[in-house]
C-alpha cells in the first residue's frame, strides 16, 4: 500500500474513534435515536444526490439499513449513553470477533487457527475489562454496546454482497435515506418530545451532531472504500481497526476528562491482542493479489 493509501486509511480511525466518543456529549440535548437519525438524515441529504437510484436492490437495500444502522445505531449509542466512552470504544472492538462468527455461519468463510484463538482472547478480555469499578452496577450499557458489536458484524454480513453490486458509497447514501426517518420516528415513540429536543439543543451539541452527519460519516465511509478498492482489505482493516482504540480514549481522556481504570487498560489490551490476531490472518488468495 503506497504512501497516500496508508494516509488516506488512518484518516479512518481518527474520524471514527473521535466521532464515536464526542457523541456522548451531545446526548444531554438528544437521545441517542434521535441523534442517530439525525445524522444519516444529514448523511444522506448531501449523498443521495450523486448516486442514482439503484432499481431492483432497493428492497435489500432498506432490510440491510434496518440492521446495520437503524438496529445497530440505537443500540449501540444507547450503550454508550451508559457507560464511559472510553470503555465503549474498547468494547465496540468485539466488532471483528462477531464479525469472524458471522461470516462462517453466513458465507462460509471459515476461520483460520489463528483468527479462532484471537477470538477466545477477545472474550477474555471483555471479561476483565467488565471488572472495571467505573463499569460496577452498568450491565444493562455493557450489554447494549456488546450487542450493538454483534448486530454491526451481522449487518455488514449482510451488505458485503451488495456492495459487490452497488456503488459502496451509494449504498452507504440510500442505507442512511432508509434509516434517517424511521430512527427518528422510534426516538418519537420511545423518548417523546422530538421537536423539544430539537428545538432546545444546545450550540454545541447541534455543532456534534453536524459534525458526525455531514463531515464523519461521508469522509469516513469515503475514505475506507477508496482504500479498499485500491488495495487488499488485509492491508487496510488491521489500520483501521488498530487505529479506533487510541484515538478513542485520548479523546475519552482529554475532551470528556474520563479516567480510565487499570482494569480498563489490561482488558483492552487483551481484545486489542484478539483482533490482531484476527485482522493480520490473510488467506493465500489475498497474499497473491
Amino acid at each position: 500500500m503506497n504512501l497516500k493509501d496508508t494516509f488516506i486509511a488512518s484518516l479512518v480511525p481518527i474520524f471514527l474513534g473521535f466521532g464515536f466518543v464526542i457523541a456522548k456529549p451531545a446526548f444531554e440535548s438528544f437521545p441517542p435515536i434521535l441523534l442517530m437519525g439525525l445524522r444519516f438524515i444529514f448523511a444522506a441529504s448531501i449523498l443521495i444526490w450523486w448516486f442514482p437510484i439503484p432499481r431492483g436492490y432497493l428492497l435489500k437495500i432498506f432490510i440491510a439499513s434496518l440492521i446495520a444502522n437503524t438496529l445497530q445505531y440505537s443500540i449501540t449509542y444507547s450503550g454508550l449513553d451508559l457507560i464511559d466512552a472510553s470503555s465503549a470504544v474498547l468494547l465496540v472492538q468485539m466488532e471483528v470477533p462477531f464479525g469472524v462468527i458471522f461470516a462462517y455461519f453466513m458465507l462460509k468463510e471459515k476461520p483460520t487457527v489463528r483468527a479462532l484463538i484471537g477470538i477466545g482472547i477477545a472474550f477474555i478480555g471483555v471479561y476483565v475489562l467488565t471488572g472495571s469499578p467505573n463499569l460496577d452496577g452498568k450491565i444493562i450499557g455493557i450489554g447494549l454496546t456488546i450487542l450493538g458489536s454483534a448486530i454491526w458484524a451481522l449487518g455488514q454480513v449482510m451488505v458485503k454482497p451488495l456492495s459487490k453490486e452497488i456503488n459502496p458509497l451509494a449504498l452507504v447514501a440510500w442505507m442512511a435515506l432508509f434509516s434517517g426517518p424511521i430512527l427518528i420516528l422510534l426516538s418519537a415513540i420511545i423518548d417523546g418530545n422530538t421537536i423539544n429536543y430539537i428545538t432546545n439543543a444546545k450550540i454545541d451539541h447541534w455543532i456534534i451532531a453536524i459534525y458526525i452527519g455531514f463531515i464523519m460519516q461521508p469522509v469516513t465511509y469515503g475514505c475506507f472504500y477508496y482504500v479498499i478498492k485500491n488495495n487488499p482489505i488485509y492491508k487496510v482493516l488491521p489500520i483501521v481497526t488498530m487505529g479506533i482504540p487510541p484515538t478513542g480514549l485520548l479523546a475519552a481522556i482529554f475532551l470528556l476528562g474520563e479516567e480510565p481504570t487499570k482494569e480498563l487498560f489490561i482488558g483492552g489490551a487483551i481484545i486489542i491482542v484478539g483482533v490482531i490476531l484476527i485482522v493480520f490472518t490473510k488467506n493465500k488468495k489475498e497474499e497473491v493479489n
